[in-house]
């Protein structure tokens, strides 16, 4: 009895401190800031978020992100599982396209990326697709009394290729291009 008590102690040690501590300790040293959350801040320093977590834009001179039922709460990652036929899906997905257009109006309903219209599995995607981002120039450069251009432009800057060459699809981070829309 003493010899699995003993064993459950050690173990515990092991796999619930000495390794915890050891995986921080590693991480921190060789990539100190995706330990720490992959937080971005802006030029005074303060965190404005983290380049893992989306959040929610809803003034037009911002780019606006993928849809959440989280509200992009990290503490309760997450989506609500519906099926295309569930009447609360369709409903919400109509709301949204309403909303898009609103905001959007030279953009015709069938052009809408689905990206901007569907949860990740998550709910806390930051990334949307060059296309969702792109379809929103107009209203952004708008808003922000700048050109089209200087916009696609940024959009180009902050597009990330697929990871390691081939997996994934090519996105682009929303809070960081408006930070970047910020800064100009």
């Amino acid at each position: 009895m003493f010899k699995n008590i003993r064993i459950s102690l050690a173990l515990l040690l092991i796999c619930g401190l000495a390794y915890p501590l050891a995986m921080t300790g590693i991480s921190q040293v060789i990539m100190p800031a995706k330990a720490d959350g992959s937080l971005i801040t802006d030029e005074d320093g303060n965190i404005v978020g983290s380049e893992l977590i989306g959040q929610m834009f809803t003034d037009p001179s911002y780019f606006s992100g993928r849809v959440s039922s989280i509200e992009y709460n990290a503490a309760g990652s997450g989506s609500g599982n519906y099926a295309p036929s569930n009447e609360d899906m369709i409903e919400r997905t109509k709301k949204d396209i309403d909303a898009f257009l609103k905001n959007n109006p030279d953009v015709k309903k069938e052009d809408i990326p689905a990206d901007l219209l569907t949860n990740s599995g998550s709910g806390l995607d930051p990334h949307i697709s060059p296309m969702a981002a792109e379809i929103q120039v107009p209203r952004v450069a708008n808003e922000r009394g700048l050109s089209e251009d200087k916009i696609m432009n940024l959009i180009e800057e902050y597009t990330e290729g697929r990871q390691f060459g081939f997996f994934g699809e090519p996105r682009v981070n929303v809070l960081q291009l408006n930070i970047a829309l910020d800064q100009l």
